[in-house]
Order: C-alpha cells, then structure tokens, then sequence
C-alpha cells in the first residue's frame, strides 16, 4: 500500500499498482462497492479496478479518488451534493465529476460535507455544503456540481489582490482548555468541566440535519 486515507467511520487505500481499497461503514455507499455492507478487512473497488487511482481523500461519509489521468470519482453520502454528480442522491459506485471543458484534475481534499478540486489549469473548483461560506464563491448555498472558485484559479480573478483579515493580531482567544476541545458526536458521553457528562445528540442519521445559517455583517 503507498496511500491512506480516513472517513468518519471508514478507510480508503491503493496499493502501489493503482488499486483501490475500502473497508469500514458503509450505510451511505461510501465503500463504493455497489452495496451498503459494512467491511471489516480491505475489499478492492471494483467499478475503478482499470483505473490506476493515484491520489484519495475522505469525506465524513463520502469518498473522492482521482486517477493518473486526472479522473475525478465520488460516492457516498450526497445530502448536500458533496460527490459532485448533478444531484443529492447517495451513491454506493463511483460516479465521475465533470468539470468544465473536460480539465484534468491534479488534486483533490473533501471537507466533512464538501470536495474541493485544483485542475492542471490551475482553477480551484468547490461543491457540497455552502451555508457556511465554505465553497469559497461568495454564496451560503449548496452546490452539487464543481463551482469555479474565481479569486483563486488562472480563469477566474486570480491576480486581483485578495482583501486581508482586518482582526487585530491575537484578538481572538488563542488558547483553548483541554475541557472545551471535544466536540459531541452521536452516542457518546463527554466529561464536562466540573463533573458530569454531556451526551450526543442521538443517532448519526440524526446529526446534524439542520445547519443555523451565519452570516458576517461588516458595519459600516
């Protein structure tokens, strides 16, 4: 094996002649095996056995794996569009991302419900959840297919000079407790600072189905 990568609750790995292997969770397809089965011990991806996977990333329940000639496939949890296929439907094969005028993508990196993609033209892509601004296009809403992120790629604004923080240095609290670093997740009891426990939110399917909107209004 020559790469890993994790998802949530599963693994992702290619040997060193290109094929791809997952094993873990597979409620929402993210093994891509064409099924929902769980898998204890590393099973091959059938659907890309001809291809020669040379980079992965993992999403919290979905998967992205790019191959030698610049390939783009996803599969998994597809809420919010985060495999990038044209819709919302969780896929458990992989399905391959179009990009504009057929770019071959060099990189890729999933977020927990969004993919991002560098091209070999140098444009950066996003998709997936975007209520928080994190697709990077100056929108807070979901997108399910590769969005051009235009201050960032060779196509777009990329020379235009990007706006810096206007936070002061060291404002912001820099030093977190060890008590406020864990984040609740489903099921799972956490200690809390001066006794007690504080318990998940119920069962994953659960967690977390609706985002609060946040928006940044600069005062004038």
């Amino acid at each position: 094996m020559v790469l890993v990568a994790c998802g949530w609750r599963h693994t992702i790995t290619v040997s060193d002649s290109g094929n791809l292997y997952t094993y873990g969770w597979s409620k929402y397809g993210q093994l891509g095996h064409g099924d929902f089965e769980d898998h204890l011990v590393p099973h091959k991806v059938e659907a890309l056995k001809d291809s020669t996977i040379s980079q992965i990333s993992g999403g919290w329940r979905h998967t992205m794996a790019l191959t030698s000639e610049g390939k783009l496939y996803g599969w998994g949890w597809n809420k919010f569009g985060q495999v990038g296929v044209g819709n919302n439907d969780d896929h458990s094969s992989p399905g391959q991302v179009s990009f504009p005028e057929d770019q071959k993508i060099s990189q890729v990196a999933c977020g927990w419900r969004h993919t991002l993609a560098l091209s070999e033209k140098k444009n950066v892509f996003s998709w997936g959840r975007g209520t928080s601004g994190q697709l990077g296009n100056g929108e807070i809403v979901d997108r399910n297919t590769p969005v051009l992120i235009d201050a960032l790629s060779s196509d777009g604004s990329a020379c235009k000079k990007l706006e810096s923080s206007t936070a002061a240095p060291f404002a912001a609290k820099v030093w977190v407790s060890p008590s406020e670093r864990y984040a609740i997740v489903p099921d799972e009891n956490v200690r809390k600072a001066g006794g007690g426990t504080a318990r998940g939110n119920g069962a994953d399917a659960n967690v977390p189905e609706n985002d609060v909107k946040r928006m940044r209004v600069q005062s004038s």
